[in-house]
């Protein structure tokens, strides 16, 4: 294969190339780059990558040269680079987070022997939640924007405060790698084969069983190990991430609420852990394989065990069910590029799994949420809890909601629709309603 070499210093460039799994070399260009937008955005962003890709392929034989430029696009021709200092950045990221946004990534190719050149871009639209100055402030203290077109990164923990986006997501990390692969291909380089060697390593086929937390056939690409593998390295970077709390005594408690829910919930094939993160932040999570997380926020608001028992056994009910596994193969071609970066080596996507792909697996769906909560209430009073614990719990949540703007992590950002749990639930509670009645009343969920 012709050698190939990335035009960039960018460390996230460097990371979504060593996804694709092709052998390639880094030569920063030093080209001089244009500055101000004089016809379209996808003009200007392609007219900077073919310059940058055409400064290392002069002093290149044999090579196919791949230059990038990405830039955040606000409307009326301006455009947010990289910020000069911090003071630039948070004005900046303050900007961006009033309206929403595009993200232009222009990818040129040059074949340094036939001297062969293709330009193309992708275009990403961005909606972020608004955040205070303090909140920024915090951000900032966990990375530098100094490097980073708008001064965030959503491979990291920017993707805390990013509602949705539209459009390609490795785009906005710096290199849209649909399109690349596009391109090389244009280029006589075929790496749809490589990427599918690495995301389907391991991978056993789709197969077909009975879920008992859902009591319905899933067809499923991968089984219980593999399912294991990947919470296991999601679990590690989100650990690497957050601190941990080491208090004895609300570590056993939670511990102990854990073990009276497993021993009735569905799934007995799965080892569950759970650990408490150091931050007041209200909020539960769980990843894929039996990994829970409480947050020391919200054990501080929760009054009896009942109520934390129903958090703990809402997110039971969400690796029970597969939630989050379902939920990322839904997108064949996501998930192969997504099952590369969760199972890297080191060094590569920041060891294993950045924590943007890790917290894909936190954001449920109505018709989750809904499953989950049924699926808590029926472990709740199977272990011998009082199931009103759950309407507490949810109304409690829905207070602290009701107090302010949401933080960037908060539990209704995770797990939407409270008001209407609150409901279901309080029903479902009282033996006036079958959760699936209500979801077919809903037209949320015609079999549950």
């Amino acid at each position: 294969m012709k050698k190939i070499i990335l035009a960039s210093a960018s460390p996230q460039r460097k990371n979504l190339m060593n996804l694709m799994g092709i052998p390639y070399t880094i030569k920063p260009s030093q080209s001089d780059e244009l500055t101000k937008i004089t016809t379209t955005c996808s003009q200007f962003v392609k007219d900077n990558a073919l310059l940058k890709a055409r400064a290392v392929a002069d002093k290149e034989k044999d090579a196919i040269v791949i230059g990038a430029d990405t830039i955040v696009y606000v409307g009326g021709k301006r455009i947010i680079g990289k910020p000069k200092d911090m003071a630039e950045a948070k004005s900046n990221l303050k900007l961006l987070m009033s309206h929403p946004h595009w993200v232009y990534t222009g990818v040129a190719l040059v074949d340094t022997k036939n001297r062969k050149e293709i330009a193309d871009y992708e275009k990403t639209k961005i909606f972020m939640t608004k955040l205070t100055d303090a909140a920024i402030d915090e951000y900032y203290t966990h990375m530098s924007p100094l490097d980073k077109a708008g001064g965030f990164d959503i491979e990291g923990k920017g993707s805390m405060f990013i509602r949705r986006i539209e459009g390609c997501y490795f785009n906005v990390v710096g290199l849209p790698l649909a399109k690349l692969r596009v391109m090389l291909k244009k280029m006589g380089v075929h790496v749809l084969s490589l990427i599918l060697v690495v995301g389907l390593a391991g991978l056993t086929g789709c197969t077909t069983e009975y879920n008992l937390a859902t009591h319905q056939e899933e067809s499923l690409l991968y089984g219980t190990e593999r399912e294991k593998s990947i919470g296991a390295a999601a679990a590690q970077s989100l650990e690497k991430q957050l601190e941990l709390s080491g208090e004895v005594d609300a570590n056993e408690r939670v511990e102990k609420i854990l073990k009276r829910i497993v021993a009735v919930c569905d799934r007995q094939e799965l080892v569950y852990t759970i650990k408490i993160i150091d931050e007041d932040t209200v909020n539960a999570i769980s990843l894929p394989g039996g990994y829970i997380y409480v947050y020391k926020g919200l054990i501080d608001k929760v009054k009896t065990d009942d109520e934390l028992a129903s958090v703990i056994a809402h997110e039971v009910g969400h690796i029970t069910a597969r939630h989050a596994i379902k939920r990322q193969q839904k997108d064949y071609g996501d998930l192969l590029l997504q099952v590369a970066a969760l199972q890297a080596g080191d060094g590569q996507f920041a060891a294993g799994v950045n924590f943007a792909l890790t917290s894909l697996f936190f954001a449920h769906a109505q018709e989750d949420e809904f499953e989950a909560d049924s699926l808590s209430i029926k472990y709740l009073k199977k272990a011998g809890f009082n199931p009103q614990g759950s309407v507490d719990m949810l109304k409690i949540l829905k207070k602290e909601q009701d107090k302010g703007p949401t933080r960037p992590y908060s539990y209704w950002r995770t797990h939407p629709y409270l008001t209407q749990r609150i409901a279901a639930a309080g029903q479902v509670t009282n033996q006036r309603l079958e959760f699936r009645q209500y979801l077919n009343l809903t037209g949320e969920r015609e079999n549950f």
